[in-house]
Parts: C-alpha cells; sequence; structure tokens
C-alpha cells in the first residue's frame, strides 16, 4: 500500500487502511540467553511465518542476528519512521531499533536493505545514554512525526527509578538529550503512548531496575519498589501535568494504549500485580482521569509461593478498528479477548489457556477462585508440552491471526517458569473470530525455541516489517 501511493512515507494513512494491509510474511523477534547460564550474546530472529501457514514447514528461523555483547537483555523494539511520518515520502520504515533493558545499549538494525537478513547499523553506547540524559534501563521505543525517536526510560544509571525519555536523532541515530523538562522526570518508566490532536503523552510504571532485575519480591512493592502511577504530559511543552495513582488495584501498570484512532481521547492500561485494566480518559473538564474496567481475580491456591495468585496481565494490545482488547494473564496462563465497543464495559468474548502455572497436573492446586474455572490441562502443541505462559502479543493488521510469545523477562522467567530457561521459549499462533469473537489454537503453528544452534533461548516482543498495532501512531 504505501509502495503504491506517490508521495506518501511509511506506513498507512489510517488503522483502518492498515487492516487493509498485506499479510505477514516475516516477523522479527529479540531472543535473550542472559541469565540462562548460556554464555552466548542475545539476538535478533527472523521467522518465516508465511512459511509455517502455507508448508507447516518447522522449523522457521530464516536468519539469526548476534549481538556484539553479551548480557544486553534485548526486550521491546521500534522503527525509526511509522505511520506518524505516512505524509513524509522522504521517510522510510528500514531501521529497527532495539534498547537492551539492562546494559542500556541501543542497537539500531538494518533491516531495509534485506528484510530476511537484518544487520546492525550502528550501536549506541551506554555510556552516551548515561552522559547525555542521565536516564538508563531504555524500554519503549516510538518514532515521532518529527523525525526522532523516542525511548522510555526505567532507571538512571545507578540503577534507582527515574522515568524520563531519551531522544534520537531518526537519521544519525545520535543521542539529543531528554524529552521531558530538567526536573520533569517520573519517579519510575516504562510504556508510553501519544495523541497529538489532544495534545497529550501518557507513561507508566514497572519498577525499581536495580530491585527487579534478579526477580520478584512481594516486600518491595510495600517497600515502594514498584510503581502505580499513569503520567500525563503536555505534549507540546513536555511538561508533565498529572499522574493519576491507580493505587492498590492499579499496581504495576505496564503496557498502555490508546485507541488507534487518533481522534479519540481514551485508551487502557494493564496493570500486572493488581489484575485489572483501567480505562483512561480526558474528563468534560479537560483534565484525565482513570477507572477500573476489568478485573481479574486472584486464585486462592496451595503448593505456590504464595497463598494467592494474581493473573499477572503482562501485554495488552488493541484492535486496528478498536473492537477488541487483548491481554495475556502470564501467571494464571491464559489470553483474553474483549469487546471494547462499550469502551466502559468490556465484554469478555475469548479466552484460551498456553501453559501457565495451575495445569491440572501440576503441583499447584487451586482451592478458591471467584471465577469458577477448572484447572486447565496441559498445553501441547505439534508434541511439545508449552513451558512458560502466554506474554507478548501481535496481532495480523486484518485482527485474524495473534502470535504469542511465552518469555516475560530473563530474571522473572528463570524464578516463575525454570522450565523455560530448560526447554526456551515458544512461539504460538490463534486463530480469531472477528465477528462475534473467539480465540482458538492452531494445533499447526509453533516455533520451538528450545531447539537454537546454540542452546534454548527466550524470544520476546514480535514485530511485522511493515509495522503494526503496537508500532504505530496515527497523527
Amino acid at each position: 500500500p504505501a509502495a503504491q501511493c506517490k508521495g506518501c512515507g511509511p506506513g498507512y494513512k489510517s488503522p483502518l487502511d492498515a487492516m487493509k494491509g498485506p499479510r505477514e510474511e516475516i516477523v522479527y523477534l529479540p531472543c535473550i540467553y542472559r541469565n540462562t547460564g548460556i554464555q552466548k550474546p542475545d539476538y535478533l530472529a527472523t521467522v518465516d511465518v508465511l512459511l509455517i501457514h502455507i508448508h507447516l514447514q518447522w522449523p522457521s528461523v530464516i536468519h539469526r542476528l548476534p549481538m556484539p555483547n553479551l548480557n544486553d537483555e534485548l526486550h521491546h523494539s521500534g522503527w525509526n519512521a511509522c505511520s506518524s511520518c505516512f505524509g513524509d515520502s522522504s521517510k522510510k520504515r528500514n531501521r529497527l531499533i532495539l534498547p537492551s533493558l539492562i546494559s542500556s545499549r541501543i542497537y539500531v538494525v538494518d533491516t531495509g536493505t534485506d528484510p530476511h537478513a537484518p544487520r546492525i547499523h550502528k550501536i549506541v553506547e551506554p555510556t552516551d545514554v548515561f552522559w547525555k540524559t542521565g536516564l538508563a534501563n531504555p524500554h519503549t521505543t516510538h518514532c515521532l512525526g518529527s523525525g526522532q525517536i523516542m525511548i522510555s526510560s526505567m532507571g538512571d544509571p545507578s540503577g534507582n527509578g527515574k522515568g524520563g525519555f531519551i531522544l534520537l536523532d531518526g537519521e544519525t541515530f545520535e543521542v539529543v538529550g531528554n524529552w521531558e523538562l530538567p526536573g520533569e522526570a517520573a519517579p519510575f518508566g516504562y510504556d508510553f503512548w501519544y495523541q497529538p490532536q489532544h495534545n497529550v503523552m501518557m507513561s507508566t510504571e514497572w519498577g525499581t531496575p536495580k530491585f527487579l532485575a534478579d526477580g520478584f519480591n512481594p516486600e518491595h512493592v510495600k517497600e515502594g519498589r514498584y510503581g502505580s502511577m499513569v503520567h500525563v504530559w503536555d505534549w507540546t511543552t513536555h511538561k508533565r501535568l498529572q499522574s493519576l495513582d491507580l493505587g492498590e488495584e492499579g499496581a504495576i501498570p505496564l503496557e498502555i494504549r490508546f485507541l488507534h484512532d487518533p481522534a479519540s481521547s481514551e485508551g487502557y492500561v494493564g496493570c500486572a500485580l493488581g489484575g485489572n485494566v483501567f480505562r483512561f480518559y480526558r474528563t468534560t473538564k479537560g483534565d484525565w482521569a482513570a477507572e477500573k474496567v476489568i478485573q481479574v481475580p486472584n486464585k486462592k491456591v496451595e503448593g505456590w509461593a504464595l497463598p494467592e495468585m494474581p493473573g499477572l496481565i503482562t501485554d495488552i494490545l488493541i484492535s486496528l478498528d478498536d473492537r477488541f482488547l487483548y491481554f495475556s494473564n502470564w501467571l494464571h496462563g491464559d489470553i483474553r479477548q474483549y469487546d471494547i465497543t462499550d469502551r466502559r464495559h468490556p465484554r469478555l468474548t475469548g479466552q484460551v489457556f498456553l501453559g501457565g502455572s495451575i495445569p491440572s497436573d501440576g503441583p499447584v492446586k487451586v482451592l478458591e477462585d471467584p471465577e469458577n474455572q477448572t484447572q486447565p490441562p496441559p498445553r501441547v502443541i505439534k508434541g511439545k508440552r508449552i513451558p512458560g505462559s502466554p506474554q507478548m502479543l501481535q496481532l495480523s493488521l486484518d485482527g485474524k491471526r495473534l502470535y504469542v510469545t511465552t518469555s516475560l523477562y530473563s530474571g522473572w522467567d528463570k524464578q516463575f517458569y525454570p522450565e523455560m530457561i530448560k526447554d526456551g521459549s515458544v512461539m504460538m499462533q490463534i486463530d480469531v473470530d472477528t465477528t462475534s469473537g473467539g480465540l482458538k489454537v492452531n494445533e499447526n503453528f509453533l516455533v520451538d525455541f528450545g531447539k537454537e544452534p546454540h542452546g534454548p533461548a527466550l524470544a520476546h516482543e514480535l514485530r511485522y516489517p511493515g509495522g503494526d498495532c503496537t508500532s504505530d501512531i496515527w497523527l
């Protein structure tokens, strides 16, 4: 579509145009060796999903790009240009930005020369990030309409919490400096999304990097080492206007998504520890507020680390037509689909279990579940029992195929799902009923990262070369 459009930049004119885009053929995903005991660098895997769909061919990792360092902890990725630059024909989506969560190194990967075999274009060293911004632990990348690239940070160079934003030049990829004003950084950082028509940017909070790096300790929550706020920023002046405290129910707000329609003034944020989804919205007064709209209740259990097990909502995404919301419960082990046509009253339309901590033949027994769900049988696909639990999600542009990987972050994978360190993570695919809602596992689709050349790897966030539901923002 972009190629056939004279004078157009990358991506699509609107989210609904994007839904008519071509079917996904390849996906990029970072694979992590940190915390696995394998002394090899993380790498960017290219997976041919079309081969699997057409020929059921397997394995399907067609290329691996190793980073030149050990223990980076590649995590999320973003683009040098996306639909926010659609009006600028000089821009091309040809560089994937890969920030390292732990080393704070930022890799710029050339996906334009050969999309099937990406290569490293530039490396931004941690000292550049530290000295020019006072920030560290880069997380989410979004390209801006201005041509610059913005990356949220989780910490400062000493491992304390600090939610600021690193700006990179869109051509040279040099660190330009901070997006936020001096002294305006939030106490914690994680994800962000912007909506220029309402002159607003929203950001979320995970926790203190040096405390969460080696695993999750519930005591750290009580000590205030984890966040519970959504921050509201003025998109033009870069001032922090509001901090919405979601309280205990909104503890650890991670992924935040505005509706894709650039005129909309609302969206959703998944709060991991509380197991809740909050809707945030602009009030009639013109400021911003949030309300809880979905609750996944804790299950009372025995045979687990704690007497109550939260769902742990880790990833969340919205279909391009703003009709369905999806999220993963990384501890319970299910993915849910909600119809959000009525924005304040989401309706559960699909659910599927893909592993998790409560399989019927496992050591954990559910004693009490407010939702009265039976413990699911273990999930087996193509003869492999799925280790770990559904985590990162990516939806096809037309909304009909949902892809999922199982790794959250190496330090937490090791703590909650040691079998995933041993057997590797996987990528699965779910068929979506977009008419009336519903989810069904594709039994013929599996990418097994337990069989990688250097040993089992932890695969994380999924990206399509042409942009997707979580990479692109429309202006």
